[in-house]
């Protein structure tokens, strides 16, 4: 019997995680963009509570497969080099507009176009062209102008990493307490925040949606932490994210026969693949277009955000939010907040027309 290529192991846990995570996003709605203007727009916070469940849970889980000495989280980009700070704000605001403008952000445009929405493909072909331009093609020198203007060198710091746990542990906290004294603090209120609302607590389908991504999430770091830990050729660490992955597929397509299968080019197909099983399952697969010039200006426009702005935030709303953030980085905290940011914006440009009235609305009701 052949032996299996580790990359093929790899990629076949990533596909199966992601088809999970791509079934279970189209039967409950679990969407960012939809949890913000949910909150937002009509007041009602169970989507954007599930949300925020996930995160927790992806927090806890995570932290507890790295304190069991199964992964190591050090060993992934979010805890690598400095803090990005310009990267991960302006990218995340970027993004946040550019989710809403094109009807859902990086993981949600998968789900779509597995449920037959055909301005789903066009925006997952923008989001990749331009997360590989920014990344390694003409918008590259931007970024990385950018990075070196803004990053905070980790020596400057003078911290072991750029984590939560680092600086607590420069203030002179032990290992173990720096690590879960921001679990039990930020996951630990989250939850509590969570189920605080009794019509939340009422909706399974709210809160099982929660509890299911961020199991997902943990389950994505074991997969590359554990099936793909090899002393020769290892796996890089990682677990959900969406935007670079999209990119890497549109190569990945194009170049077959000379590339490699990563997590992230495997969960890209797994999401569309178990989005489609759920739709075609649910009687809810449909096809659908554009609607109108405009309608098509604002999917290109919301795509070549998301995917510049997923690029300089170091990843999207799962990437950075629930990946990263379930690292304790401190990047992390930056560019969600960015992408919150930046939804609001881009909701309010839906309702007023324009950003300069968007902005003036925001301000004025701060």
């Amino acid at each position: 019997m052949p032996d299996i290529a580790l990359t093929s192991i790899v990629g076949a846990g990533a596909f199966a995680l992601a088809f999970a995570f791509g079934a279970v996003t189209q039967a409950t709605g679990f969407c960012t963009m939809g949890a913000v203007a949910d909150l937002v727009l009509v007041g009602d916070g169970r989507r954007f509570r599930a949300w925020m469940l996930a995160l927790a849970v992806a927090m806890a889980g995570s932290q507890g497969l790295a304190a069991a000495g199964w992964i190591d989280l050090g060993q992934s980009s979010y805890l690598s080099g400095g803090i990005p700070l310009a990267g991960a704000i302006l990218g995340g605001v970027a993004f946040g507009i550019g989710m809403v403008l094109a009807g859902g952000c990086g993981a949600k445009t998968l789900v779509r176009l597995g449920g037959g929405n055909l301005k789903s493909l066009v925006v997952v072909l923008v989001i990749g062209l331009t997360a590989m331009a920014t990344i390694k093609g003409v918008l590259a020198p931007l970024r990385l102008a950018l990075d070196r203007a803004t990053t905070v060198p980790l020596k400057a710091t003078g911290l072991a990493a750029p984590s939560f746990p680092a600086v607590l542990e420069k203030l002179g906290l032990e290992p173990d307490p720096a690590r879960w004294l921001p679990v039990a603090v930020i996951g630990g209120g989250l939850v509590l925040w969570c189920f605080k609302d009794a019509a939340f607590r009422r909706s399974s389908r709210h809160w099982g949606s929660g509890l299911a991504v961020g199991a997902l999430i943990c389950a994505g770091w074991a997969v590359t932490g554990i099936l793909g830990d090899d002393p020769f050729e290892p796996v890089p660490l990682a677990s959900f994210s969406f935007i670079g992955p999209i990119g890497d597929s549109l190569i990945y397509l194009m170049t077959y026969t000379g590339a490699t299968l990563t997590f992230g080019i495997a969960s890209v197909a797994g999401v569309v693949a178990g989005a489609f099983a759920a739709a075609r399952t649910r009687r809810e697969f449909r096809l659908e277009t554009f609607t109108d010039p405009d309608d098509l200006a604002r999917h290109l426009t919301g795509a070549v955000l998301m995917g510049a702005g997923g690029v300089l935030a170091m990843g999207c709303t799962i990437g950075q939010g629930l990946s990263g953030f379930s690292t304790l980085s401190l990047a992390s905290p930056l560019a969600l907040g960015g992408i919150l940011l930046g939804g609001l914006i881009g909701l309010k440009r839906l309702e007023e027309g324009c950003f300069t009235a968007a902005l003036a609305a925001l301000l004025k009701h701060r």
